[in-house]
C-alpha cells in the first residue's frame, strides 16, 4: 500500500492542518501513540535506572557484583535484542496492521515486568538482567512500528513536527522514568517492593493507553518472513544501502547512539567518582541531559522551517563536539569531597554549574542532529519496506552501542583512562566522524552552508512551497537576482535541486564550494563555450530522466536594475526535449542585497541586512505548474513576473 492509501485508510486524519506540532497531542491519530511510546520509554528507564542506582549505591544487596562495570553491563544486555531481532521485527512491522501488533507488545511488557518485580523482590540478579534482555526484546519490536506508523497519519509537512514530539516525548519520559527510578532506588529499605510495583502499574497503563492506537494498514501484507535472523540481518542491510544518503544518514544516528550511551551509561560513575555527588545529583545531570534533547528536538522545527533540514545535522554535530571538550576540560580537575554531596552542595559550586551548562547544550545539539536524520529516512525510503529500513538502523544502533560499551570497558580498565577522559575521546572521535560522513554526503555541508547564510543574514518566507512535486521530474524556473538566488532556493526546497547556472557564477570561490557539492549544472551560450553547453544538455536531460528537480534561470545573467531581463529560448528546448512539468519562481527581497548589482557590481556595498538590520526579509513563491505543451519563455516570464509582484 503507497502512502496515499495509507493516509485514507488511516482513521481520525483531520482535514485541517495543525498549527503547530502540539496540536497533534490533542488528536487520536497521534495522542494514543504518543503516549502508548512515552510511558515505554519511562518504563524501560524506570527499571535500569533503578537497578543500575540499587547495584552502584547499595552493592550489598546484590553480592559478588562490581559496582563499577554493572552500568556498562546492562546497557550491553538490554542492546543485545537490537542485534538478534531487529530484522525479525522489521518484517513483522511492515507485514502486520500496526495497532494490533503495538498492543500485543504492550502486553509483553507486563509479562516482562511481572519477572523483573519477581527479581526485585527476591534479589536475584540473574532474573534482574533476565528482565533487562527481555525489555531490550520489547523496544526491538516496537521500534520499527514506531517510526513507521509516522508517516501513515502524518502528513508530509507534519512529519519533522512529529518526529520532534515523538523524540522530545522520549527523553522526557526518560527524564521522568529516572527521576522514578532514581528515587525508588534510594529508599533505604522497601525501594525494591515500590520499583516492582511501579513497573507492573506503568506497563498495565501502557496496555491500557495501546487500546486507542488508529487502525494502521500492512504496508506489504504479501511479505513472507525469513526467521533466520543472520540471514535476514545482512538482508536488511543490503536493503537499507540501496539509498546511500539514506543508508548514510541510518551510520550517522547509529553514530549518535554511540555518543549518547558513552555519556549517559557513564552518569553514575561520573556522579560519584568525579563530582562527589549522590544518587539524587545523578537524578539530575539525567533530568538535564533528558531536557536538552527535548528542547533541541522542539527547536528543530522551527529552526527548519517545518520542512526536513538536513542542514541542521553538520550544525548539531559541532556542538556535541564542542560541548563534549568543554566538559572534558571543566570536569577533568574536580576532586570529590569526603562525602557524597545532596544536590544543595552540589549546586553550591560554581564548576558544577558549568557541568550542567555544558551537558544541556550537548544534548540540546543532539537534538538538532537526530530529528533530521529520522524525519530524512522516513521521507525518502518506500513506504512498502520502511520499517525493515528502520530495522537495519535499530542492528546499526545497537551494534554502535555495543561498540561504545566496551569501548568504555577497554579505556576504562586495562588503559586506566579517568571518565573526563573517556567524555575527550568520545568528543574527538564525533569530529572525525562528522567529518567523515560530512565527505560522504556533501548533500549534508552543503545544506548546512546554505542554512547558515540565509538564518545570518536574512529571515526567508515561503509561499506555496507545497506546490512544488513531493516526487518525479520537473523543471523549476526563477528571476535571477543575485549571487545567492540558487542558495535561497535550496534553502528553502523540502527536495534536492540540480540547479543549472552560468559557469562564471559556478567558479566563484566559496559559493562555487555548494554550488559543486549541490550537483549544479554550469552552462554558458553557444558562442561563449559550445562544448560546455553541449556537456550542460547531457546532465540535464540525465537529471530529469532520473527523476530530480531542475532549478533554471532562463534570464540567462544577473540582472543591473531589479527587472526582468527576457527569458531566453534554452528552458522551452529542454522542456520540449523532456516533456516534463514547468514551476515559476520569484524571488522577493534580494535586490539591494550585498549579493546583487544593486550598486553596479556585486560584493561592493554594505550588506542590505547590516545596513537594515540584521533578518532582512526574503520571500520565495512558487506558482502553480505550466503544463510542457504550454511552456514559451515570454509565457513563463510573464507567470514569475505575476508572483514577483512589486517585491522587488
Amino acid at each position: 500500500m503507497d502512502d496515499g492509501a495509507s493516509h485514507e485508510a488511516a482513521q481520525g486524519l483531520d482535514a485541517e492542518l495543525p498549527s503547530s506540532q502540539f496540536t497533534l497531542l490533542g488528536q487520536r491519530r497521534f495522542a494514543p501513540f504518543f503516549w502508548t511510546q512515552f510511558l515505554g520509554a519511562g518504563n524501560d528507564n524506570v527499571f535500569k535506572i533503578a537497578f543500575t542506582g540499587l547495584v552502584t549505591y547499595q552493592a550489598s544487596l546484590f553480592p559478588g557484583t562490581d559496582p563499577d562495570r554493572t552500568a556498562f553491563l546492562i546497557a550491553a544486555i538490554f542492546i543485545a535484542p537490537f542485534v538478534l531481532f531487529s530484522a525479525t521485527s522489521g518484517q513483522i512491522a511492515d507485514k502486520w496492521e500496526k495497532s494490533r501488533l503495538i498492543r500485543f507488545v504492550k502486553a509483553l511488557e507486563i509479562a516482562i515486568m511481572l519477572l523483573g518485580a519477581a527479581g526485585f523482590l527476591t534479589r536475584q540478579i540473574a532474573l534482574l538482567y533476565a528482565t533487562t534482555f527481555m525489555m531490550g526484546v520489547h523496544s526491538t519490536l516496537f521500534g520499527p512500528v514506531k517510526y513507521a506508523y509516522l508517516p501513515q497519519h502524518l502528513r508530509p509537512e507534519e512529519l519533522v513536527g512529529g518526529n520532534a514530539m515523538i523524540e522530545m516525548g522520549t527523553f522526557v519520559a526518560i527524564l521522568v522514568g529516572t527521576i522514578v527510578g532514581g528515587e525508588l532506588a534510594a529508599v533505604p529499605s522497601n525501594g525494591p517492593v515500590y520499583i516492582a510495583v511501579a513497573c507492573v502499574a506503568i506497563a498495565a497503563l501502557g496496555r491500557a493507553v495501546a487500546g486507542y492506537v488508529p487502525f494502521s494498514p500492512a504496508s506489504d501484507a504479501g511479505l513472507k518472513i525469513n526467521w533466520n535472523p543472520f540471514t535476514e540481518t545482512l538482508s536488511n542491510l543490503r536493503l537499507a544501502a540501496q539509498n546511500r544518503t539514506v543508508f548514510l544518514s541510518l551510520l550517522g544516528i547509529s553514530w549518535l547512539w554511540f555518543f549518547g550511551a558513552t555519556f549517559l551509561t557513564s552518569f553514575f560513575a561520573f556522579t560519584k567518582d568525579v563530582l562527589g555527588g549522590d544518587p539524587q545529583v545523578v537524578t539530575l545531570l539525567l533530568a538535564v541531559f533528558s531536557i536538552g534533547i527535548g528542547a533541541g528536538s522542539l527547536l528543530c522545527e522551527r529552526l527548519s522551517g517545518e520542512k526536513v533540514e538536513i542542514g541542521l545535522v553538520p550544525f548539531g554535530s559541532i556542538g556535541m563536539s564542542l560541548f563534549a571538550l568543554d566538559l572534558f576540560w571543566t570536569s577533568h580537575g574536580l576532586r570529590p569531597g569526603p562525602e557524597l554531596a545532596g544536590i544543595g552542595t552540589f549546586l553550591g559550586t560554581f564548576a558544577h554549574w558549568h557541568v550542567l551548562a555544558d551537558l544541556l547544550l550537548l544534548s540540546m545539539f543532539a537534538g538538532f542532529y537526530s530529528v533530521p536524520l529520522y524525519a530524512l529516512i522516513q521521507s525518502r525510503c518506500e513506504a512498502t519496506h520502511r520499517a525493515r529500513i528502520i530495522a537495519a538502523n535499530n542492528i546499526l544502533n545497537a551494534l554502535f552501542m555495543i561498540v561504545s560499551q566496551l569501548l568504555a570497558l577497554v579505556l576504562l580498565g586495562p588503559l586506566h583512562f579517568t571518565l573526563p577522559e573517556l567524555f575527550l575521546v568520545t568528543a574527538v572521535l564525533n569530529a572525525f566522524v562528522a567529518v567523515y560522513i560530512y565527505g560522504l554526503v556533501p548533500e549534508f555541508l552543503m545544506r548546512f552552508l546554505a542554512w547558515l547564510l540565509i538564518h545570518t543574514f536574512y529571515r526567508v518566507r515561503g509561499v506555496h512551497i507545497e506546490r512544488l512535486p513531493e516526487s518525479g521530474a520537473a523543471v523549476l524556473v526563477c528571476n535571477h537576482v543575485s549571487f545567492v538566488d540558487a542558495v535561497v532556493v535550496m534553502a528553502e526546497s523540502p527536495r534536492p535541486i540540480r540547479f543549472v547556472m552560468d559557469h562564471l557564477i559556478f567558479r566563484i570561490p566559496v559559493l562555487s564550494f555548494i554550488f559543486r557539492t549541490a550537483r549544479a549544472i554550469p552552462i554558458a551560450s553557444a558562442k561563449d563555450d559550445p562544448a560546455t553547453l553541449e556537456r550542460a544538455n547531457r546532465e540535464i536531460d540525465a537529471a530529469l530522466a532520473a527523476g530530480d528537480l531542475v532549478c533554471i534561470f532562463p534570464e540567462g545573467k544577473i540582472t543591473k536594475t531589479g527587472e526582468l531581463n527576457p527569458f531566453r529560448s534554452g528552458v522551452a528546448q529542454i522542456v520540449a526535449r523532456n516533456h516534463v512539468p514547468v514551476y515559476p519562481l520569484a524571488l522577493r527581497g534580494l535586490w539591494g542585497s550585498f549579493f546583487s548589482r544593486f550598486s553596479g557590481t556585486a560584493f561592493a556595498s554594505l550588506p542590505r541586512p547590516l545596513r537594515r538590520g540584521m533578518l532582512s526579509r526574503l520571500e520565495l513563491v512558487v506558482g502553480p505548474c505550466v503544463p510542457p505543451q504550454d511552456v514559451t519563455p515570454d509565457g513563463l516570464r510573464a507567470e514569475v513576473a505575476a508572483l514577483r509582484g512589486e517585491g522587488l
